[in-house]
């Protein structure tokens, strides 16, 4: 088993937003939050300094939120001509 180590200004910030989409996806759909920092107005504030939009408060924003920052995963995944595993 190899550990993946995360040491580039990029390839943290990618991990860190994937970690908060993942934490959107579980809170869109079941109302969980993941931890007491991650509220949604938290995670959507963070997705909101990435893609430079304001999103709505409630469900409609996140998803909104949630859609756009998988947008952003995607077109950001590759670094050096290299994709990073997400």
């Amino acid at each position: 088993m190899e550990i993946q180590s995360f040491t580039t200004p990029h390839s943290i910030e990618m991990y860190r937003m994937t970690v908060i989409r993942s934490a959107l996806k579980l809170y869109i759909k079941t109302g969980m939050k993941v931890n007491r920092m991650y509220t949604p107005a938290n995670m959507v504030q963070a997705v909101a300094q990435k893609t430079g939009k304001q999103y709505k408060r409630g469900k409609n924003g996140m998803t909104e939120a949630f859609n756009d920052l998988e947008a952003w995963l995607i077109n950001n995944r590759t670094l050096n001509n290299e994709e990073l595993p997400l």
